[in-house]
């Protein structure tokens, strides 16, 4: 079914497959169906090696490279199942990596551990955990994006920052035991297992001035002047991030983001916290080519979902454009989706970036929780925090974050709302699900996300979110 789109905040409207975005505020787009574009093909190389070649066009940045996974030993019975590994290779450099396999359906149980050779040092690195249970993540069932045909079964990425060798192994865990008390055999592993190396590339050289491309998006192609016109509505074309604004402006620009109220009807002064700053699309180098056209959109915005990326935390502030690059990379050629999945990331040094394209005001459809992504935002805080505690300064910006954009929507952060399940493991499709306004992950889904220490900085979190917004 298509929907249609209305910019005003809160208004009561779908967009699913909207191709064209909003270049000023208050104005229709025309519907359309986005396009669904083929994924990069892995070409195979003489030693059995895959590589998703570099477009044409040699401005576009990264690589990813796909390395089959292959059994332990070679008879049947002693592991090939049970074992898989790629054999320890010099490759061409990447930063972040992830095994993905056929069956987006199928979860991985076992174990997969990486070690990889530093560019900068020359040493390989001790074996890391790669978290395997991503299926959490993704589209709600029975839509577009997941139902697309070219969504895999995948782990999380892990950053291993830059790198030029790899040694992977994976071992599926051993099935439960029987009624006697033995251990059975071990599960098998998903099949069409590969290993991804991803280069994130870097940054695009901007064209022509700084003040020259904030106010004219020069040297911005088609794809990235859709991705900027949608922010529109804030800052020029092609700006590399969105300004702080006070209380005060925000609250002003949040009456004017709403339009005219009917007659007879107040102006009420909204509670909503102070625009953070947020870095762009364009600030950290996405190459919107990669992602699909035209951008989806859900009717509002009304519970705030917060993740980890479990990409780990060995990572400057100032990588943290290449990190999000990595992962949107990661997210659409090797899983499959239309775009990053996240709405926004925080990083350690509680930097926001926009995630997902379409607008940072307004309903993006993202695919963050499963079976929760309508009427929903997903927030990443670039990192894993199963045993280690987030900064301060990133459970801060998830606090602003939400102050200003769930009180676009006429949320209280420190609320409850009702959510309709898209269907997962922990609710029915169709449940009206009772959720916190600000959620955890494994508040919609049996997760770990988004580790149990940032975890419990969500209260602190609503209480300081609601703090900002006036309350």
């Amino acid at each position: 079914m298509r929907g249609y789109f209305s910019s005003s905040i809160g208004a009561p409207s779908v967009g699913l497959t909207c191709a064209a975005v909003l270049a000023l505020p208050l104005t229709l787009p025309a519907p359309a169906t986005a396009a669904t574009a083929a994924p990069e093909r892995p070409a195979p190389t003489a030693d059995g090696a895959t590589t998703v070649a570099r477009p044409a066009d040699a401005a576009l940045p990264g690589r990813t490279q796909s390395l089959p996974l292959v059994p332990l030993t070679r008879a049947r019975d002693l592991g090939s199942a049970s074992e898989q590994v790629v054999h320890r290779r010099d490759v061409r450099r990447f930063s972040l990596v992830g095994v993905v396999w056929d069956n987006p359906g199928t979860e991985l149980h076992g174990k997969v551990q990486v070690r990889t050779r530093s560019v900068a040092t020359g040493k390989w690195s001790g074996w890391q955990d790669i978290e395997t249970h991503n299926a959490d993540h993704g589209a709600d069932p029975d839509t577009a994006e997941s139902t697309s045909g070219r969504v895999r079964g995948a782990t999380a990425p892990l950053w291993v920052g830059d790198s030029d060798a790899v040694e992977l192994r994976v071992r599926a865990d051993a099935a439960p035991a029987t009624g006697d008390g033995r251990t059975g055999s071990s599960a098998p592993l998903p099949s069409g297992l590969r290993l991804d190396l991803v280069d994130p590339g870097t940054e695009p050289r901007r064209q022509g001035s700084p003040a020259d491309a904030s106010r004219t998006g020069l040297g911005l192609d088609d794809a990235a002047a859709g991705a900027s016109a949608a922010n529109t509505d804030l800052v020029p074309l092609g700006a590399a991030e969105i300004p702080s604004l006070s209380k005060k402006d925000t609250e002003r620009e949040a009456l004017a983001l709403r339009g005219t109220p009917r007659a007879g009807t107040p102006r009420v002064q909204p509670y909503v916290g102070p625009r953070p700053r947020i870095v762009t699309r364009n600030g950290w180098g996405a190459d919107e080519k990669l992602r699909e056209r035209g951008f989806g959109y859900t009717k509002s915005v009304k519970a705030a979902f917060v993740h980890h990326t479990a990409s780990g935390n060995n990572y400057k502030c100032a990588q943290a454009p290449s990190v999000i690059r990595g992962i949107y990379r990661y997210h659409v050629k090797s899983m499959g989706w239309r775009d990053i999945g996240y709405n926004f990331l925080v990083d350690k040094c509680g930097t926001i970036y926009e995630g997902r394209a379409g607008g940072v005001t307004k309903a993006v459809l993202g695919a963050h929780t499963l079976g929760f992504n309508s009427d929903s935002m997903g927030i990443a805080a670039i990192g894993t925090f199963s045993s280690s505690k987030p900064t301060a300064s990133a459970v801060t910006a998830v606090a602003k974050l939400t102050a200003w954009k769930l009180g676009l929507f006429g949320a209280n952060p420190k609320g409850k709302t009702y959510l309709k399940s898209g269907g997962g493991n922990l609710y029915p499709k169709g449940k009206n699900v009772r959720l916190n306004v600000i959620s955890g992950h494994r508040d919609g889904y049996a997760t770990d996300c988004p580790g149990k220490h940032l975890y419990s900085k969500l209260g602190s979190a609503r209480t300081a979110a609601a703090r900002y917004q006036g309350r």
